[in-house]
């Protein structure tokens, strides 16, 4: 096996590691935050939100396999899960926590 098929080997194993477990990161994050801020009702935004979920997950895993480098793929989804869900957690009304 030649050096250059080992590396395809690891990119293509780190974008669907990228996919399953980062898009589910992501997907979380944006439930999250959006049970927390959207302006409805608590089961409202609780529904709303998890069904957004399934569009997020997906557009992920897209745009995992899309992207111009894993290590891209990474950062971004290491940012925005850490964004959204401190947005989430620290907001200013502790009872509409999720």
């Amino acid at each position: 096996m030649s050096r250059n098929a080992s590396i395809n080997r690891w990119n293509i194993a780190s974008r669907v590691l990228a996919a399953l477990v980062g898009g589910y990161a992501v997907a979380y994050a944006v439930t999250a935050f959006l049970a927390v801020y959207l302006p409805l009702t608590r089961p409202d935004r609780v529904v709303f939100s998890s069904l957004v979920s399934f569009a997020v997950w997906t557009a992920v895993a897209i745009y995992v396999f899309a992207a111009r480098s894993a290590t891209r793929v990474w950062l971004l989804i290491v940012g925005v899960t850490a964004l959204l869900c401190l947005a989430a957690f620290l907001s200013g009304d502790w009872r509409v926590r999720p």
